[in-house]
Protein backbone atom coordinates (compact mmCIF):
# COMPACT_ATOMS: atom_id res chain seq x y z
CA UNK A 1 0.00 0.00 0.00
CA UNK A 2 0.91 3.61 -0.78
CA UNK A 3 -1.53 5.38 1.53
CA UNK A 4 -3.87 4.00 4.38
CA UNK A 5 -6.38 5.59 6.96
CA UNK A 6 -8.97 4.48 9.25
CA UNK A 7 -12.05 6.14 9.98
CA UNK A 8 -13.30 6.42 13.97
CA UNK A 9 -15.80 3.37 12.62
CA UNK A 10 -12.66 1.26 12.33
CA UNK A 11 -12.80 0.54 8.56
CA UNK A 12 -9.26 1.08 6.96
CA UNK A 13 -8.47 3.09 3.36
CA UNK A 14 -6.03 1.47 1.58
CA UNK A 15 -4.32 2.95 -1.64
CA UNK A 16 -1.63 1.47 -4.01
CA UNK A 17 0.68 2.85 -6.03
CA UNK A 18 3.04 0.70 -8.10
CA UNK A 19 3.12 -2.31 -9.69
CA UNK A 20 0.17 -4.46 -9.58
CA UNK A 21 -0.17 -8.07 -9.96
CA UNK A 22 -0.69 -8.55 -14.24
CA UNK A 23 -0.03 -4.86 -14.81
CA UNK A 24 -3.57 -3.73 -13.33
CA UNK A 25 -3.99 -0.62 -12.44
CA UNK A 26 -3.87 1.28 -8.78
CA UNK A 27 -6.75 1.35 -6.66
CA UNK A 28 -8.54 2.33 -3.43
CA UNK A 29 -9.85 -0.52 -1.32
CA UNK A 30 -11.89 -0.35 2.64
CA UNK A 31 -11.31 -3.10 4.59
CA UNK A 32 -13.76 -3.26 7.34
CA UNK A 33 -12.01 -4.42 10.36
CA UNK A 34 -15.02 -5.91 12.06
CA UNK A 35 -16.56 -7.93 9.14
CA UNK A 36 -13.15 -8.71 7.79
CA UNK A 37 -14.63 -7.92 4.51
CA UNK A 38 -13.03 -5.94 1.53
CA UNK A 39 -14.53 -3.52 -1.19
CA UNK A 40 -12.76 -1.68 -3.79
CA UNK A 41 -13.54 1.98 -3.77
CA UNK A 42 -12.30 2.40 -7.06
CA UNK A 43 -9.91 1.82 -10.16
CA UNK A 44 -7.59 4.45 -11.05
CA UNK A 45 -6.67 5.06 -14.82
CA UNK A 46 -3.58 3.76 -16.20
CA UNK A 47 -0.33 4.68 -14.79
CA UNK A 48 -1.55 6.62 -11.84
CA UNK A 49 -0.85 6.65 -8.16
CA UNK A 50 -4.01 6.50 -5.81
CA UNK A 51 -2.59 8.78 -3.10
CA UNK A 52 -3.57 11.25 -0.11
CA UNK A 53 -7.27 11.31 1.30
CA UNK A 54 -9.50 13.85 3.41
CA UNK A 55 -12.65 13.30 4.53
CA UNK A 56 -15.77 16.12 5.41
CA UNK A 57 -16.81 15.89 9.35
CA UNK A 58 -19.69 14.27 8.23
CA UNK A 59 -17.61 11.37 6.14
CA UNK A 60 -19.94 11.86 3.63
CA UNK A 61 -17.62 13.00 1.09
CA UNK A 62 -14.13 12.20 0.48
CA UNK A 63 -11.49 13.81 -1.56
CA UNK A 64 -8.54 11.10 -3.17
CA UNK A 65 -6.04 12.35 -5.05
CA UNK A 66 -4.56 10.70 -8.70
CA UNK A 67 -0.99 11.49 -9.36
CA UNK A 68 0.89 11.30 -12.79
CA UNK A 69 -1.68 9.35 -14.93
CA UNK A 70 -0.27 7.48 -17.84
CA UNK A 71 3.12 8.32 -16.51
CA UNK A 72 4.65 10.08 -19.24
CA UNK A 73 3.92 6.43 -21.67
CA UNK A 74 2.13 7.11 -25.21
CA UNK A 75 0.83 3.92 -24.87
CA UNK A 76 -1.32 4.66 -22.25
CA UNK A 77 -1.37 8.45 -21.51
CA UNK A 78 -2.18 9.53 -25.29
CA UNK A 79 -5.94 9.31 -23.97
CA UNK A 80 -8.23 9.61 -27.19
CA UNK A 81 -9.94 13.22 -27.97
CA UNK A 82 -13.55 11.31 -27.26
CA UNK A 83 -12.30 11.12 -23.74
CA UNK A 84 -10.69 14.66 -23.59
CA UNK A 85 -11.98 16.91 -26.04
CA UNK A 86 -8.24 17.40 -27.00
CA UNK A 87 -6.32 15.01 -29.63
CA UNK A 88 -3.21 15.16 -27.70
CA UNK A 89 -2.05 14.16 -24.42
CA UNK A 90 -3.08 15.78 -21.71
CA UNK A 91 -3.06 13.34 -18.57
CA UNK A 92 -3.05 15.58 -15.34
CA UNK A 93 -3.20 14.89 -11.82
CA UNK A 94 -6.46 15.19 -10.28
CA UNK A 95 -8.41 15.49 -7.28
CA UNK A 96 -11.46 13.18 -6.95
CA UNK A 97 -14.69 14.01 -4.98
CA UNK A 98 -16.14 10.89 -4.04
CA UNK A 99 -19.92 10.36 -2.60
CA UNK A 100 -22.24 7.79 -2.41
CA UNK A 101 -25.61 7.65 -4.19
CA UNK A 102 -27.48 7.30 -1.32
CA UNK A 103 -25.74 9.99 0.69
CA UNK A 104 -24.54 7.52 3.33
CA UNK A 105 -20.77 7.38 4.94
CA UNK A 106 -18.02 6.50 2.48
CA UNK A 107 -17.27 3.29 2.87
CA UNK A 108 -19.89 1.47 5.31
Amino acid sequence: PDGIWGDPDGRIFIQTDGAQPGANNDQMLVADSKTKAIKRIFTGVAGCEVTGVAVTPNRKTMFVNLQHPGDGDPKISNFPAPFTGAAGPVPRDCTLVITRKDGGVIGS
